[in-house]
């Protein structure tokens, strides 16, 4: 039985992080040449400028290349869950958004701009759907602010960025470290991974409002304690101070909500994705991510992309591949990623993509910092 704090099923994009009232109710490379743009010596260390390897290479390099960042403005990208049935429409008024949903009609063998503009709500909000309808708007909205005046100054000046957990992908492809194809590729596969491993064990997520994380820890322990293994729980996407949601089995997730009162939250949301994302039950999808990363040409980015598995930037391509692959079996650690940008000096960021959640969970962290939402 679950406690009277559980709402209705929702995905975990269109939680509202902006205020607890809210809660209650519940081609982007045309810019750039790999290794053609250069590092400003106020944000990075000459001591680590490597004279033998630029940026862009696929050769190996030093992982602790951008470890010195001192970021300025960030590029945001939202997860699965962002989607929205009529998002793309306002990309097809500029050319460049325009052809990235042509170039992925080819890649994906279906109309995807009809999906993202005329639904079914069902069909977008599948995994296998969504994943890559967010990847390519995401970068469509990119294209949009590119056409704005001052757009294109705006874009030379973002210096970091980085994505939630499927939006890590399109970080990376902003940052150049590959192309626009193969990130969608890519994209296409974890989707279709993730969601055969979430056939193939009964598993769910569900999000834990108004408590810190020590808090939730706690509550995971001890619904740990009354089920079986394969029904165990962990948190799984540490979000934002008061949001944490947590994986696992079916019927270890319905004692979290149950025990969930007890441990005084504020409330429980079960979230309507296909199953435990970033635990040990998407275990089957890593060996598929691995074999088509270990396939797929990536560079060094041409600035810090922040992963979701250690808040860390990554330079060198074979380090990017195995954090990727290990990405869908662990937790995504945003909140200490967008603290570390704002402790860094980040003066302002964007939110480029459908939705404005990323901008709401921001606000959470600090509500005094700058964000700006670019939709398309």
């Amino acid at each position: 039985m679950t406690s009277s704090l559980v709402a209705p099923s929702i995905s975990v994009q269109k939680l509202a992080f902006s205020s607890p009232d809210s809660l209650r109710n519940c081609s982007c490379f045309s810019g750039f040449k790999h290794g053609i743009r250069s590092f400003s010596p106020r944000n990075f260390d000459k001591s680590r400028v490597f004279m033998s390897v630029s940026v862009g290479s696929r050769a190996a390099v030093d992982d602790a290349f951008f470890s010195d960042y001192k970021p300025s403005f960030a590029f945001l990208f939202p997860g699965q869950g962002a989607q929205a049935v009529g998002m793309g429409q306002e990309a097809q008024n500029v050319p460049a958004a325009a052809n990235l949903y042509k170039k992925a009609n080819d890649i994906l063998g279906f109309d995807l701009l009809d999906v993202c503009i005329s639904g079914p709500k069902e069909k977008l909000d599948s995994t296998v759907l969504s994943q890559p309808a967010i990847y390519v708007t995401s970068l469509a909205a990119v294209e949009l602010l590119r056409a704005r005046d001052g757009g294109q100054q705006i874009i030379d000046s973002v210096d970091v960025t980085c994505g939630l957990s499927l939006g890590e992908y399109t970080a990376l492809a902003f940052a150049g470290a590959f192309s626009f194809e193969d990130g969608l590729k890519l994209v296409k596969l974890r989707g279709e991974a993730m969601q055969e491993a979430a056939d193939a064990a009964k598993s769910a997520m569900v999000s834990i409002i108004g408590l810190d994380s020590d808090k939730v820890q706690q509550l995971c322990d001890a619904a740990n304690e009354e089920v079986d293994e394969a029904d165990k729980v962990q948190i799984a996407n540490f979000l934002c101070p008061g949001n944490y949601a947590v994986s696992g089995g079916v019927k270890g997730v319905e004692t979290v909500e149950a025990k969930a009162k007890s441990f005084k939250a504020r409330m429980t949301v079960r979230l309507a994705v296909a199953g435990a994302f970033h635990t040990s039950f998407m275990e089957p999808a890593v060996s598929r991510l691995e074999a088509a990363l270990a396939a797929t040409e990536i560079r060094t980015p041409r600035i810090p992309v922040i992963s979701n598995v250690d808040a860390q930037p990554h330079a060198d391509p074979d380090t990017i591949k195995k954090i990727l692959a290990r990405q869908v079996t662990s937790p995504v650690q945003w909140e200490t990623t967008v603290k570390t940008l704002l402790a860094r000096g980040v003066k302002k960021s964007y939110e480029l993509g459908p939705g404005k959640v990323i901008a709401g969970i921001v606000k959470r962290v600090d509500k005094k910092a700058e964000i700006e939402n670019i939709s398309a």
